[in-house]
């Protein structure tokens, strides 16, 4: 069976190295419908990507740079910003003579990695996915051979961000579930969307790592008039009193006055502030098989 990753994850894999190394193993690769990848060395006038694939020449034509929408025309700046990067592909044909050449799709690639891995998933499996880029919106993810898919921002975590960035950074491997797929069509099917925050644990199981007298650090996520708060864990907030020399996205050290889990609630003492420091990476309490449902709540 195939495994289907995010561009980039096999391209330095030995595997792939091999299936590069001759015209042999190419063909090889090709006749088996192996997933390759390699980087783009440029993009000529009419818009045909070009590789060097162990010496031998290969060009990607634009009609099989992407799997578009309803089979719309792909756009000019989406196979233009391929060059330099990673991309995924099967092999379409080879041609010897006068001299050998190979023409590749990244397309079909996408296809297969729709049929044989995306459409098996059910709304609530786990998925790998890699953030391609963040929008003030949400995080584009590409969830298989360069397959985008986003996760919105009120997605991404409990704790209420000011952006995506505030969790993420382009280039980042992350987990995320499935979480719908709506009326838009890619091909002849929904476009998917993405969910991150019932990874990340209820309220209980984050407010369990905490216990009242503690003093530890945390993130100024938003000043009302009424108090401060401030974020513990991506899914855990407390609150602590007004101060008018905080703003969102500080780091801080706090002081746990008390925990409430009758009423979800974590009084705080804000000791100190700080800048704020880089976004850490996501502590999962699901790793793997998939999330039926989700219950915010105490137990």
């Amino acid at each position: 069976m195939t495994t289907f990753f995010p561009e980039g994850t096999l391209l330095g894999s030995p595997e792939n190295k091999a299936a590069l190394s001759s015209l042999t193993a190419l063909e090889g690769a090709m006749e088996h419908g192996k997933l390759l990848e390699a980087v783009a060395q440029k993009c000529e006038s009419d818009l045909t990507l070009r590789f060097d694939l162990g010496g031998i020449p290969a060009y990607m034509p634009r009609e099989e740079v992407a799997l578009t929408e309803d089979d719309t025309p792909i756009r000019d700046i989406a196979v233009i910003t391929r060059v330099g990067k990673p991309c995924v592909f099967l092999i379409d044909r080879i041609v010897l003579s006068p001299e050998p050449h190979l023409y590749l799709s990244r397309k079909k690639a996408q296809e297969k990695c729709l049929e044989e891995y995306l459409d098996t998933l059910e709304i609530g499996d786990l998925l790998p996915a890699k953030v391609t880029h963040l929008e003030p919106f949400g995080a584009f993810c590409d969830i298989g051979c360069g397959i985008p898919s986003l996760i919105s921002i009120d997605c991404i975590s409990v704790s209420r961000i000011s952006h995506p960035s505030d969790r993420f950074f382009t280039g980042q491997e992350i987990l995320c579930a499935l979480r719908n797929r709506d009326e838009c069509r890619l091909g002849k099917r929904g476009r998917i969307s993405l969910t991150h925050k019932e990874l990340l644990g209820t309220w209980q199981e984050n407010a369990d790592r905490f216990r009242s007298g503690q003093t530890v650090m945390g993130i100024v996520r938003s000043v009302e008039s009424y108090g401060v708060f401030i974020e513990l864990a991506p899914n855990l907030a407390g609150l602590a009193e007004y101060r008018d020399d905080v703003k969102p996205g500080d780091g801080c050290s706090v002081y746990i006055k008390s925990i409430l889990p009758q009423k979800m609630k974590i009084k705080l003492v804000l000791i100190d502030t700080f800048p704020a420091p880089a976004p850490s990476p996501p502590e999962y309490f699901i790793r793997s098989g998939s999330i039926r449902e989700f219950h915010y709540a105490t137990t």
